[in-house]
Order: C-alpha cells, then structure tokens, then sequence
C-alpha cells in the first residue's frame, strides 16, 4: 500500500515501523548518551520558567512545525521581519560558560558577525560570537593564523588577544592539507608535553568532515560532525588523544564509536518557486547561502542540534542545543567559512 502522506498520519506510521525511537524521541538527551550508566530520571528539560517573558512564544511553535513538516522547509515569508530573541542566559564565568554544554531544553542562540575591515582582515578576518539578545553579551572570537600549513583557527575569550599563548585562548579548529576534514581542539597541552597522568592534555571536541557532491562545492554541501558522547551526569566524556592516530576523525574513519556520537546536516529541500534548497529555520535565517546548515543526529532528525545561517552580508545566526557547547558550535560553523570550501 502507498505509504501515508497526511501529516496527521504521519505519527501513526512512525510509531508502528519504529516504536523504540519514538520512546526515544521524548528525551534528546538520550540520544547523546555513551559513556557510564542509563541517564539517571533527572528530569533536566529546564524551560526556564521564571525567564519564559521571552522564550515563550518559540517554545509551543517550534515542535509543531517541525512534527508537520517533516523537513520540508519553506522558508516562511512572516518570520523576516521578527528573529526570535535568545532566552535569559546567565554567563556568569564566560571561560566555563563557552565550554559548558547547553542547557537541556533551551537554545543557545547567538550572532556570528564577521570583520573584513583593516589591513589583512580581507584575507584573515576576525569572527566574532555574541548572545543574540538585548545584552549582545561577547562569548567568543577567532581567526585564521597565517603562518600555519593546513587551516588553523584560534579561539579566544577576549575579543581582542587572539593569541596562542595568552590565557585568554580557549580552543583551536585545524584543518586536514585538503581544507575537507577538521579537528576542534580544547585549550590543553599537546601530547608531547602531556603530565603523568595525561589529566592536562587536550580534549578533542568536535570534528567535521565535509563531502563534495556532484556539484562539487556548489550544491548543499554534506558535513558529517562527529562529537565526543555525554555521560550518565550529562558531562561530555573526554576524549584525550594521545596521538594523531587516536582522535575523532581516525576513530569514526576505523567505525571505532565507544563514547562518540555521529551528527549530520539536515538535507535541505529543493523548492521550485524559489528554486533553491531550503531548510526551515523559523524566521532564524534570512539569506540564502551554501553555508546555512541544520546539524541532527539520525535517529532525530526534529531535534536541531546546531543551525547556522546567514541574516546578512557578514552577519550569521548560529544556535546550538544540548548537548553542544559554544566552543564546538562556534568551531563548526568557522570551518564552514573555510577558504577551500567558499564557493560564493
């Protein structure tokens, strides 16, 4: 029989062909876990209610429109005007803050603006991460370093002191020779000046992986993420290559997935009336652009674990969820920016 098109019976044939992800789909978190026990019942889908003043109006309306889409995004002509502000955010400690997963149930939402102005901005220009909301609170900056052989961003907590031995550096993004694979590294030593119980030595956060299609760079762009797991207490489980054989990217190419988890982006839709791909960002992205992407792990796809998409020249919107940090967020759509990937 031909498969159910209504959207109201779209539920029903999910739940009969794959009962165990719809159990699932009640709690994302699940989704994220790897390392150490079943999630403790912690019920930590904090909607934070005292601050709901500004969350409230996104919060019924995104579920809805996702469950009855199922991905088929038109962009919506209302949403232009009206980008739904960030929820209250306390960023008490912004060092622990931008590594701190988010919190369940609440988007993180953010502005990446870009500066090209100055002498080598043109070439090496300083990206900047802000709260979307009233306060425009700085979280993060990064640049391209210039004398590096492969792609190599550094990440600072000071908008101004982007270097690589100053305190104020966090993390660092570094690209594969071919511009295709990327490693987002924490602020911790290199392997060769590891301690004795390795307890200083950088964590691997994130990496990405980028696949051309048949139009090469042109057409969306496939991006696989792939993530350090969470443990029972909802923390990431580190992990701490000791070598380069050892990190995310050789673990996922030897299908070794202990206590790492595999993310992908959202294909966009093609849309004959603008002729274009389209993903649904809920009035978050403006702009059309190869480098808007939804990040989702496939046993969710509603649940958007990361989006990113353009709003101005040089102005983005980047969100994450649980259990993404700021850091790895921010790294992720940095290497979207990268040079060997630019198409436009």
């Amino acid at each position: 029989p031909p498969a159910a098109t209504a959207s109201d019976e779209e539920d029903d044939s999910d739940s009969s062909t794959k009962p165990i992800r719809s159990e699932k789909k009640k709690n994302p978190a699940s989704l994220f876990q790897t390392g150490g026990d079943p999630p403790k019942e912690k019920k930590t889908k904090k909607k934070a209610p005292p601050k709901a003043a500004e969350s409230e109006e996104e919060t019924p309306e995104t579920p809805q429109k996702n469950s009855n889409k199922k991905g088929k995004g038109k962009k919506s002509k209302k949403a232009k005007e009206e980008r739904p502000p960030s929820p209250v955010i306390e960023v008490d400690n912004l060092e622990e803050f931008v590594l701190r997963p988010a919190p369940q149930g609440v988007t993180v939402k953010c502005r990446v603006t870009r500066d090209k102005k100055g002498m080598d901005r043109g070439l090496y220009p300083t990206y900047y991460l802000h709260l979307d909301n009233d306060k425009k609170v700085f979280l993060l900056a990064g640049r391209k370093r210039k004398k590096s052989k492969t792609s190599n961003y550094l990440i600072s907590i000071d908008p101004t002191d982007l270097s690589r031995g100053g305190e104020n550096f966090i993390g660092k993004l570094r690209s594969n020779l071919m511009g295709t694979k990327f490693t987002v590294f924490d602020n911790g030593a290199n392997p060769d000046r590891a301690n004795a119980d390795w307890s200083n030595v950088r964590q691997e956060l994130s990496a990405v992986i980028y696949e051309t299609n048949v139009l090469g760079f042109k057409g969306p762009r496939k991006m696989t993420v792939i993530i350090p797991g969470m443990n029972a207490d909802n923390e990431r489980v580190p992990i701490r290559p000791r070598n380069d054989n050892d990190g995310l990217l050789m673990r996922w190419q030897n299908k070794n997935m202990d206590n790492v988890i595999e993310l992908h982006n959202k294909a966009p839709v093609w849309n004959d009336e603008t002729q274009s791909y389209v993903l649904n960002f809920h009035g978050r992205v403006t702009h059309a652009s190869v480098k808007n992407f939804q990040i989702v792990h496939g046993s969710d796809p509603d649940y958007i674990v990361m989006q990113f998409g353009r709003v101005a020249d040089d102005a983005f919107t980047m969100d994450y969820n649980y259990p993404l940090c700021a850091v790895q967020a921010f790294a992720i759509a940095l290497s979207s920016f990268d040079g060997k990937l630019a198409c436009e």
